[in-house]
């Protein structure tokens, strides 16, 4: 019985290193990894194609429901964005700031708090980044700051159910109802919030402090009269021109109205537990197409539209099953955990969840996101459920100890992205955001502690 132990955390470890060592080699994407290593390593194990395929089975039912949810979240808010719902309102932020230094660090992070409500950081940069980024030039403000506060902001936001890590965690601690899950979390979310916005503030007078210095020095000019109304003007038309509005309905002045009510209306029925999120977007998607879309043919192209990015998601998930149902049916987790408890102290073991969650943000850097999530909380949970501490504050340990840090890892493409836009250099954003957005996920953290989100 010890040496089948023995081996199973050798395969187990063998097939966990592996698949982290490739994806940040980028030597295999996401999906081949979690599919074909678990098998391979499960077939050298003396497992058949039957047990395979119990062991798939098995993942699956702890995913599946998560799957459903994501794809139609995706769908569903990626209509609203093409209903131009966003729009207006980054709009009406930027008319706002009337070229207060200030204010515009707020209203920047109010964007990325918003403009993130589709759990898509590609979607938030696009809607944000060409927007504010000619007020942030025409200011003489810091173009690294500007994506320091949309990247914090988004990452908190990205705590919502259909945003990709709360969807992993889920998967990985079999919560089938990824939104009660969510329930949990929202205090220290509306926290974030609430200290995004502080931040934004100290941000910004330290910023107004640094451009001051540069006038009095000679090195920029004072530039007090910025017209926001030809700023707008701008990212008006570059917006049609990147994100045309489609569809007869969504010309009706009434359609962004609906819409708005539309979307409540499903946060609403998922946090007071009407209806489980999966079956609520799914039922919201039909209703969107059908108000902002009447016309057949655009409701298809909609959906072909939409559907590249929340299969692509659907896909990762559903792979992390079968990873999972391998690694928990054959028992591979339990030995590694099991065999963890005879390394660690037993003055550690009941703190291990915290350790990792404190280092979550350096680890985004290491690993993947898909890598933190799928290998190394699977063990974490394992091993800190042997001294007592249980799975969701383990989950939640490691979730808020990491998602801070979604918008500094060069393993986001979504970053890259945002990278291009406000025509910055990785390293110098990496240099510049770095101890600012750790140092953030470390008091969210703490204050998690606190209020008795994360329990040890």
């Amino acid at each position: 019985m010890q040496q089948e132990s023995v081996w199973l955390t050798i395969m187990g470890l063998i097939i966990i290193i592996s698949i982290v060592g490739l994806l940040i080699a980028k030597r295999i994407s996401p999906v081949v990894g979690m599919i074909l290593i678990p098998s391979v390593g499960a077939l050298i194990l003396g497992y058949n194609i039957g047990d395979l395929v119990k062991f798939f089975n098995s993942g699956l039912d702890q995913v599946i429901n998560v799957v459903i949810m994501f794809i139609f979240a995706i769908i569903f808010f990626g209509i609203m964005s093409d209903a131009g719902l966003f729009k207006p309102l980054v709009k009406r932020l930027i008319l706002l700031t009337r070229g207060n230094v200030v204010v515009v660090c707020i209203v920047t992070a109010l964007i990325g708090i918003f403009a993130q409500l589709d759990g898509a950081g590609a979607t938030t940069f696009l809607l944000s980044i060409p927007a504010l980024l000619p007020l942030y030039k025409a200011l003489n403000m810091n173009r690294y700051l500007l994506l320091l506060l949309l990247g914090l902001s988004a990452s908190i936001m990205n705590m919502v159910p259909w945003g990709g890590p709360m969807a992993r965690t889920a998967s990985v601690i079999h919560f089938k109802n990824v939104n009660e899950l969510w329930y949990g979390v929202i205090p220290v979310q509306i926290i974030g919030f609430i200290l995004v916005l502080l931040f934004a503030v100290f941000l910004g007078f330290r910023e107004k402090s640094i451009i001051q210095r540069k006038i009095n020095s000679g090195e920029v000019t004072n530039t007090q009269d910025v017209d926001i109304h030809k700023l707008v003007e701008i990212y008006e038309q570059d917006q049609d021109i990147k994100f045309p509005i489609r569809g007869v309905a969504v010309t009706k002045p009434w359609i962004n109205w609906i819409n708005v009510i539309l979307t409540l209306a499903i946060i609403v029925v998922m946090l007071a537990n009407i209806a489980p999120p999966e079956f609520a977007f799914m039922i919201g998607v039909a209703i969107a197409l059908i108000i902002n879309f009447p016309n057949v043919d655009e409701q298809m192209s909609r959906l072909k539209a939409h559907a590249p990015n929340a299969l692509m998601m659907a896909a990762v998930i559903i792979a992390a099953g079968m990873f999972l149902g391998v690694l928990n049916e054959t028992g591979m987790l339990e030995a590694i955990a099991v065999s963890f408890i005879h390394i660690i102290p037993n003055a550690v073991g009941p703190y291990l969840h915290i350790i990792v969650g404190i280092f979550g943000v350096p680890l985004d850097l290491l690993t993947s996101t898909d890598a933190y999530y799928f290998a190394i909380l699977p063990i974490v949970e394992q091993t800190a459920g042997q001294f007592g501490v249980s799975s969701v504050s383990t989950a939640y340990a490691m979730l808020i100890g990491n998602i801070i840090g979604t918008f500094v890892s060069p393993f986001s493409p979504a970053l890259w992205l945002a990278i291009g836009l406000a025509e910055a250099n990785m390293g110098t954003y990496i240099k510049y955001a770095f101890f600012w957005i750790w140092g953030f996920a470390i008091v969210m953290l703490i204050i998690a502690m606190l209020i008795g989100v994360v329990t040890f």
